[in-house]
């Protein structure tokens, strides 16, 4: 350990003695006009291998300041923007190290587009006039690195433990692969598995719908969409990856991803097997498939491996339980000249999942209050088919039909155990339960979309139709045992011994039109109709089992329910938008018309309402410069009940708390505003972000419980006024990086406050909640040798309540994570993933503290295509799943069953070709140069 860590600091210091700061300033203009270039983007190059050494973005007013280290005594310096000439010019630094160049005057161009890059330039950064774009090879990485690990050398670009990522504060919520996706909607895809040197561009936009593609519409500034690109003379390749494992306690996993690729043509597969959680896919060499998830700042901790989502289907266990999963899929994309173009995949998914839940919850009445613990066992087997495709036929350039079909079916058993006690505020035992349940699942779901969309001209003026329908059908039958005790004066005992057959029918069809027309250059008016009606079924027969054993001849009216609902929305609306370059302007104003129509089958209470509101939307947006801007929205909107919310039928699976729905239960009406401020400076690689949000709501829908003197609680649904949430941060980033050193560090500040009416023990009540979420994050890198990145965050939340003071609750959370990896000796990598989270206020009995320590040590072979990996999640056995909940009228907190310590020896082989080349042929672990 002394020679590593000796090696390490004399690393340091042999980089710091032959490196030098240096510093270039100037101004960008136009040649000719004099105008100044803003977000020119201004870089210097070692000219010995053409590395990159430093780069910046020129301001508003055309002025740029670029430092740097390096120990070359010369470097190339270039000027890079969109439809003028690359600007090249060579710069010594034997007479200083700080120079200003003074004017640099750009010639323009001669047939360049607007949207096109001269060939040839490498600048690392282009500003265009929607896209931010990054060149690959710019930014160094280790030479078998993912999308994911070179998005964290960009600037301006953060991921964090869970893979998500954010562009100079905005979220990224889809990466495309040439313009189409890859492999379903969860970016977790790409970046865990799209191999780095074949990547060509990294480019930033505005997330659009396909319709606003195809449309030139307006995106959303603030959720970001990245487009991979892949090199031309590498468009036509393979790559695949298979991992085969084994540890202790019979933990095992497998798995295998293949891609192929040819021009416009695309198919990958992927399936995998496993017992610790896993999702099963990556190209983490260090942390895959050993539980990354749990590091995360949030109240619980435990779980197990990554997780990530595929059109609608989960991989992976983010909640408590172990999983077995097995998972096969297919993804097809494939475009026939410029008018075809078919997206299709196929997944196919089972998961067998354990579970054991231990929960002591404070239950507080108005002058009173009352203890419910309980402890559940599961295990829950299912098995779900999952297909989607999404086919579009342009018949002539204005033209553009989208027809896109979803199935997917499910077919389960769960078997679940629960014993459950009462006990008063002198924790006196009251009541006892014992339930005992075995459930058939079956559902079917279908959903379509229809869209057909004309363009007039090139001005932006359209005309979209759409049409859509879904089906969704669920049946339940459930064989329920409970017996309950009472305590009191004499014991009472209560047993239900049921057949439960529900079944759920739901159809919904909406329609939609929408006329764009020109008033002016940017400015448009926009008329619309939405039409939505969906309509629910729910029949739930119950039979007792009579002395017989049998169930059929004893049907329990009482519990039983046929219940039909239909909801009517219509939301006619106008709007003008305004879509320049500095400002974007947006409103809509319309009526949106709800109707609720409630049939009971079996019990009289049908009724049909109908219910008016004002439809307002508005939004304004002001880019201050390319990298500084400012937002405020505002939207109103209405929810509609859910069917088990509106039957007024007794639901008594959980004796000791009885729930029956509300048919006169009315919309949730929703008002939000949202604004923000967000600013990243390319020169200093700094970045300050903010935001704000507050929503008003009236008709929220609430519970309304009451408790009997046995401490049964009835639940039934009631609306009421007054809800408010708000929540605001901020955030401040900063990169330093010198030749091979890099330090980097995140700051943030959250708070939240949330205002929620409801019900304890039929009493109304106001509850008020505050959280404050401060959190800092940093890395501390040195390529090819180490990588440090420790992150804290300290979280208070305070609650407060009108009836009775002596209830506020107030604690605090602590969480501390250190992912340590290092790539020295060569050929080998040891990572080091820990965390730490403390719990306040917890119940006695319950862990409050979480110390999870996961290390891996792997070695490459083969030329870097093999990997020997040892693995030990959980090195301390000490990782717990403890969380607390405050509600409105309870403290819940929980423990769940989680994975715990295991050790895993596996081997990874990929293979790869791209252009007809192994990329890793010839390189024998030695670092790839920027190309």
């Amino acid at each position: 350990m002394k020679k590593i860590l000796f090696t390490l600091l004399f690393c340091v210091l042999s980089l710091q003695i032959t490196a030098q700061n240096f510093e270039l300033t100037g101004k960008i203009t136009e040649n000719g006009t004099n105008l100044p270039l803003e977000a020119a983007t201004v870089y210097v190059e070692n000219p010995a291998d053409s590395t990159l050494v430093s780069y910046t973005i020129s301001e508003k007013d055309g002025d740029f300041r670029i430092t740097g280290n390096t120990s070359a005594k010369n470097l190339d310096f270039y000027v890079s923007f969109t439809g003028f000439q690359l600007y090249r010019q060579k710069i010594s630094f034997e007479d200083g190290l700080v120079k200003n160049l003074g004017n640099i005057q750009l010639e323009e161009a001669d047939n360049t587009l607007d949207e096109i890059q001269l060939t040839g330039s490498r600048a690392p950064i282009t500003i265009k006039k929607d896209t931010l774009e990054f060149n690959a090879a710019s930014f160094a990485t280790r030479p078998d690195a993912n999308l994911e690990e070179l998005m964290r050398k960009l600037p301006g670009v953060e991921v964090d433990t869970q893979g998500n990522i954010t562009v100079n504060g905005k979220p990224v919520s889809r990466i495309l692969v040439n313009g189409k996706e890859f492999f379903g909607n969860d970016p977790k895809i790409a970046t865990k598995n799209l191999p780095k040197e074949i990547i060509d561009k990294i480019q930033v936009t505005d997330t659009r719908t396909r319709s606003e593609e195809f449309t030139g519409k307006a995106g959303n500034p603030d959720d970001k969409t990245i487009n991979i690109t892949i090199q031309e003379d590498k468009n036509k390749g393979y790559f695949a990856r298979a991992t085969a494992g084994g540890g202790t306690d019979d933990r095992y996993e497998l798995s295998g991803i293949g891609n192929y690729f040819k021009d416009k043509l695309r198919v990958s597969v992927l399936a995998s097997s496993n017992n610790i959680n896993s999702s099963g896919f990556s190209f983490d060499e260090v942390f895959d498939m050993m539980g990354r998830n749990a590091r995360s700042f949030t109240m619980t901790s435990g779980g197990g491996g990554g997780s990530f989502g595929i059109n609608g289907m989960n991989f992976g266990n983010m909640g408590g339980g172990i999983t077995k999963a097995e998972t096969a899929g297919i993804n097809f994309v494939n475009e026939w000249g410029k008018k075809v173009e078919l997206n299709a995949d196929y997944f196919f998914g089972r998961n067998d999942t354990e579970t054991l839940t231990v929960i002591e919850r404070e239950n507080i009445l108005p002058n009173s209050r009352f203890f419910y613990n309980s402890t559940s066992a599961g295990n829950l087997v299912n098995d779900s088919h999952r297909a989607s495709a999404r086919f579009e036929f342009k018949p002539d350039t204005l033209t553009r039909i989208s027809f896109s079909p979803r199935f997917n079916s499910n077919n389960g058993y769960s078997n679940r155990s629960n014993n459950a006690s009462s006990l008063n505020e002198n924790r006196e035992l009251v009541n006892s339960t014992e339930i005992l349940d075995d459930e058939y699942l079956e559902s079917r779901n279908f959903s379509n979309r229809l869209d057909v969309i004309r363009r007039y001209g090139n001005r932006g003026a359209y005309t979209q139709i759409d049409f859509e329908n879904r089906h969704r059908l669920q049946e339940n039958e459930n064989y329920f045992y409970s017996e309950s005790r009472f305590f009191g004066d004499q014991e009472n005992v209560e047993i239900q011994n049921q057949f439960i057959d529900e079944d759920q029918n739901e159809n919904t069809y909406s329609i939609g039109a929408t006329q764009r027309f020109v008033m002016a250059t940017k400015l448009f008016l926009d008329a619309s109709y939405d039409f939505t009606t969906t309509g629910s079924t729910n029949s739930r027969y119950v039979y007792d089992l009579d002395q017989a054993g049998n169930f059929s001849n004893t049907y329990n009216e009482v519990l039983s329910s046929d219940f039909k609902s239909r909801s009517i929305k219509n939301i006619p609306n106008i709007g003008m938008n305004y879509e320049g370059e500095k400002w974007r302007l947006g409103s809509e104003i319309g009526w949106l018309n709800t109707t609720l129509e409630n049939t009971n089958f079996l019990q009289e209470g049908s009724f049909s309402n109908s219910y008016d509101n004002l439809f307002l939307r508005a939004n304004v947006r002001y880019e201050i410069t390319r990298s500084k801007s400012i937002y405020l929205n505002y939207n109103s909107d209405a929810g509609v009940p859910s069917i088990r919310q509106l039957q007024p039928v007794v639901n008594q699976t959980n004796p000791l708390n009885i729930i029956r729905g509300n048919p006169d239960l009315r919309p949730t009406f929703t008002q939000t505003l949202r604004g923000g401020y967000r600013n990243y400076d390319f020169a200093k690689r700094s970045g300050f972000f903010s935001y704000g949000s507050i929503t008003f709501t009236d008709n929220s829908i609430v519970p309304v419980t009451t408790t009997n003197e046995d401490l049964i609680r009835t639940t039934t649904y009631a609306n009421v006024d007054g809800a408010i949430n708000a929540n605001a941060g901020g955030s401040f980033s900063k990169q330093f990086k010198k030749e091979k050193r890099e330090f980097s560090y995140r700051m943030g500040l959250n708070g939240n406050y949330d205002r929620n009416i409801g019900f304890t023990n039929g009493v109304q009540f106001k509850a008020e909640r505050y959280s404050l979420r401060p959190s800092a994050s940093f890395t501390w890198a040195i390529e090819d040798y180490f990588s440090f990145n420790p992150g804290y965050q300290l979280t208070f939340t305070e609650t407060q309540y009108d009836i009775n003071s002596n209830r506020n609750e107030n604690f605090t959370n602590h969480s501390i994570s250190l992912e340590a990896t290092t790539f020295w000796p060569k050929n080998f990598v040891l990572g080091n993933d820990i965390s730490y989270n403390y719990f306040g206020n917890v119940s006695p009995g319950f862990d409050n503290t979480a110390f999870l320590w996961n290390v891996s040590l792997g070695y490459k072979f083969l030329k870097d295509n093999a990997t020997l990996k040892f693995k030990v999640y959980d090195m301390l056995n000490e990782n717990v799943s403890t969380q607390r909940i405050v509600g409105d009228d309870f403290i819940q907190d929980t423990q769940n069953l989680i994975l715990r310590r295991y050790a895993m020896l596996s081997f990874t082989y990929k293979i790869s070709k791209f252009g007809g080349k192994d990329p890793n042929a010839g390189r024998g672990g030695v670092r790839m140069m920027r190309m």
